[in-house]
């Protein structure tokens, strides 16, 4: 997938969002910030840097592009800039998967060129490389196939030795508290052997995944969160040979604190000399967030966040002073508003299955995005392939979008979308008696309203937790919806919220929905 020249050049440009309108800042403009550094569902985080510049990559499961890439320079203000992969290399997501595809990826800068090496827990690991991050990848390579192999790592060794850590779903392969090290082709084009299990305790770390491998004085280090995900730990294991025995500490727990399940993330240095350790934390509908946490190493162990007096594990903060980074002081985040103004789409939409270029169109109308119809699942709105989402940007937001459909093809439909587990669909129909406004709920209609018109505004407040208030403007109008609907997140992904346009199934399409933007707001602070 070709980047743009802009942001090949330049990532830091690309996709970012002017932050004073964004719904969340983590840069408080006074050299501290606040957690979450990324207030939305960028799953399973891993990063690298490479000189002043860092490079995150996390799971996408089975939306479309897939495997984000997010740049910065200080571990603070982040930027979407490129996905390595278009569509999953299978043919079976061409429909919807919940919970299958990529899962826990690694970034690693290798040999003059990136690499990610991903995981499809049905298919095997795969890695993909490129010249540069915001630049195009290679068609994503199977390395090992196999079913639950999961959350590769790889690491080359001084001597040119490659090697693999990767652990294994409970779901698949009946196994979810080991973990393997395999030696490696240096090209990383396929293993070399069966490796060992380095690391099995199951009593004292029931769950054990997401590791991620690294050297540093002499120790091989292998940091993995356990304890799962909603109430899970960070497990830091450490020995003088690669295939152990393994010392284990815990680096990162809850604690005192709000921020459950701290773990799985990235262990990353700056050219200063400091440590910094990006995880998430499980957040319910919003998906799993990305914190930040300063690290202090000690006796050879990182300990990531807060140490109280006498502590050997860290808690997380919540506030604190910035990386010492060579940054321009830009205050930055990914992208959320789209005016449709320019040919490509912005890289915050992803489908929820391999897509189509067909699907829609940015040059039919300048300035618009033009959605096709097509055949909505008759038993399971989560089902439909084609809606256009993006993550839940913040605790509290609210959403507009201006949506044109065209006439005389009953039947066609088009919205605003919130999905997960339960869906919901406020739109604008066609009928052969006119046009009519509904909200639709896990394919049930709550309200439905005639209108004289093919033009709306269509508008959405998200309040704490996810509670979802729809209302609509036509012809000047404003009308509140009467209906409260609860967001749920979907499968291993939080809550999405984006644009629809349906078809009734066995039609043919003949139309086209048009929007001229999709803008977030800031709404009320939790």
């Amino acid at each position: 997938m070709q980047a743009s020249a802009d942001s090949t050049l330049n990532p830091a440009a690309a996709d970012a969002a002017p932050a004073g309108a964004h719904p969340w800042v983590p840069d408080q403009g006074d050299g501290t910030y606040c957690n979450p550094v990324l207030f939305a569902d960028y799953s399973d985080p891993d990063a690298t840097r490479h000189g002043d510049d860092y490079y995150l990559v996390a799971s996408s499961f089975n939306c479309t592009p897939g495997l984000p890439i997010l740049h910065s320079r200080d571990l603070v203000n982040w930027t979407l800039v490129n996905h390595a992969v278009k569509n999953l290399p299978h043919p079976r997501y061409a429909e919807v998967q919940p919970g299958c595809g990529v899962w826990a990826p690694a970034i690693r800068h290798h040999a003059g060129k990136f690499w990610i090496f991903f995981p499809m827990p049905d298919e095997g690991i795969y890695v993909t490389t490129a010249a540069h991050p915001a630049g195009e990848w290679s068609e994503p390579h199977l390395v090992q196939a196999g079913k639950g192999l999961i959350d590769p790592c790889p690491l080359w060794d001084d001597d040119g030795q490659a090697w693999l850590v990767h652990a294994y779903a409970g779901s698949r392969a009946g196994i979810k508290h080991r973990l393997r090290v395999c030696p490696m082709a240096p090209d990383a084009s396929r293993l070399l052997g069966e490796g060992k299990i380095v690391y099995h305790e199951p009593e004292k770390h029931p769950t054990l995944e997401g590791p991620k491998f690294l050297k540093r004085d002499g120790w091989y280090y292998i940091l993995a969160p356990a304890g799962g995900v909603e109430t899970g730990w960070q497990l830091a294991l450490r020995s003088r040979h690669i295939y152990g025995p393994y010392e284990d500490r815990i680096t990162l727990a809850q604690g005192r604190t709000p921020i459950n399940g701290p773990h799985q993330g990235a262990l990353v240095d700056t050219a200063a000399g400091e440590w910094w350790f990006l995880h998430f934390q499980d957040a319910d509908v919003y998906g799993r967030i990305v914190h930040l946490q300063p690290v202090t190493w000690q006796d050879g162990w990182p300990l990531a966040g807060h140490i109280h007096l006498g502590s050997a594990v860290g808690e997380p903060v919540l506030h604190h002073a910035k990386p010492t980074v060579a940054a321009d002081g830009k205050i930055l985040v990914p992208a959320t508003d789209d005016e449709f103004d320019t040919p490509k789409l912005g890289l915050q939409w992803q489908w929820q299955a391999n897509h189509g270029g067909d699907w829609y169109s940015l040059v039919a109308r300048p300035g618009w995005l033009r959605l096709y119809p097509r055949p909505a699942h008759p038993q399971s709105p989560g089902r439909n392939p084609h809606l256009l989402l993006q993550k839940f940007p913040a605790r509290t937001f609210t959403v507009e979008t201006s949506l044109e459909l065209s006439a005389g093809h009953p039947g066609e439909e088009a919205g605003l979308v919130v999905a997960g587990r339960a869906q919901a669909e406020l739109g604008l129909r066609q009928e052969a008696s006119g046009s009519r406004i509904i909200l639709r709920v896990d394919g049930g209609e709550q309200f439905s309203q005639a209108c004289d018109t093919a033009a709306v505004r269509l508008q959405l407040e998200v309040q704490s937790g996810g509670e979802c208030h729809f209302g609509y403007e036509v012809n000047g109008e404003t009308v509140a919806v009467p209906f409260t609907f609860q967001a749920q997140k979907g499968v291993w992904i939080g809550a999405k919220v984006g644009l629809y346009c349906h078809q009734s199934p066995g039609a043919s399409p003949a139309g086209h929905a048009d929007f001229d933007w999709f803008r977030f707001g800031a709404g009320e602070r939790a």
